[in-house]
């Protein structure tokens, strides 16, 4: 497989991972008083931010 899809393949975890509801929607455990939803939410936006910067880089390596 090229590396360049294996590039695009990266952009399918937050995808995947934000239609799998069942894993995280709950209110506990919390983090610092947030209910594990929202923090999981949050982590996802940082994590896609993350993937898509390096992708790019890859993509234009």
């Amino acid at each position: 497989m090229p590396r360049k899809a294996l590039h695009g393949l990266l952009l399918l975890l937050p995808f995947i991972a934000l239609l799998w509801v069942g894993l995280f929607n709950r209110a506990q455990p919390a983090f610092l008083g947030i209910p594990f939803f929202y923090v999981w939410m949050c982590l996802w936006i940082l994590l896609t931010a993350l993937l898509t910067w390096v992708v790019h880089r890859g993509w234009h390596a």
